[in-house]
């Protein structure tokens, strides 16, 4: 794990106020940073490398699977977290703690799919 990975694990594990996350998660074909099971959140850090080569390519296909697949993408900047890793991973727990979609009521439609 990045630095940053590991500063934002510490502050999410634990389930902080009764919301789990899970670390190096497979999704299909994929690993992703952080997952919140809850609120189907996926969480991926985006350092310096993801700007280079094909990387943002990659990633808008990973993006695109997820969210076909009932997935929020959530990408939060590595150096976000560097400069306030308590922050961040509040904004992230709040979030999952209110998610825009019911995980009962099923997958959000595919896209073309009213």
């Amino acid at each position: 794990m990045t630095l940053p990975e590991v500063q934002l694990w510490q502050q999410l594990r634990g389930s902080p106020q009764g919301v789990s996350f899970r670390r190096q998660h497979p999704i299909g074909p994929y690993v992703v940073d952080f997952f919140c099971p809850k609120a189907s959140l996926v969480i991926e850090i985006d350092g310096i490398s993801r700007d280079m080569a094909n990387r943002p390519a990659r990633d808008a296909l990973r993006d695109a699977f997820l969210a076909d697949n009932g997935y929020r993408v959530l990408r939060i900047a590595a150096a976000r977290i560097l400069a306030d890793p308590t922050g961040t991973a509040e904004a992230i727990v709040s979030r999952a703690a209110r998610p825009l979609h019911q995980p009962a009521a099923g997958p959000p439609p595919r896209v073309g799919e009213d």
